[in-house]
């Protein structure tokens, strides 16, 4: 785990120095927000975990500064049972517009995955109320590319404040 995030820190630090991020009207930035709404809006917002499920890698691995580590498994028997388990209060997810940066990951000059970095805020709706503010944090996605489709790999979700 622990190398896995220093590969990911190095990783990121050289494409900022090199100049290596997406730019936001590229076909890679524009494929990793629709694949972040696949994720956050379907998945997380309105709970078609049917999506989610297709949009994950077998082989997921979700780290998260106050919820721990969890394999795919473990992350959807949480996530159905906290994110989408019809209690009175429903956790909804917002990328901070403008936030999020998309780094491609290549061998040999092809590309193979990216990392995707944002900022987000999270809220609380409640039948008859406005949705109200919770937190927000900052995540690392990882995404590989396999037969052109996107596949969530790794996520880091850290630094949850509950002020925006």
């Amino acid at each position: 785990m622990r190398s896995t995030i220093l590969l990911l820190g190095l990783m990121v630090g050289v494409s900022t120095i090199v100049g290596a991020q997406e730019d936001p009207q590229s076909a890679l930035f524009i494929a990793l927000q629709k694949a972040d709404s696949l994720v956050f809006e379907e998945g997380f917002n309105r709970c078609n975990l049917d999506v989610l499920q297709k949009v994950m890698h077998p082989q997921t691995e979700f780290m998260h500064d106050q919820n721990g580590r969890q394999n795919r498994e473990q992350f959807f028997v949480a996530f159905t049972e906290s994110i989408c388990g019809g209690g009175p209060y429903k956790p909804i997810r917002r990328l901070v517009p403008g936030s999020m940066q998309v780094f491609p990951l290549k061998n040999g000059g092809k590309l193979y995955g990216a990392i995707q970095m944002g900022v987000h805020h999270f809220f609380i709706a409640e039948a008859g109320k406005e949705e109200r503010f919770t937190s927000s944090g900052k995540f690392i996605h990882t995404w590989l590319l396999e037969d052109g489709v996107w596949k969530l790999y790794r996520v880091l979700s850290y630094d949850h404040q509950a002020t925006p």
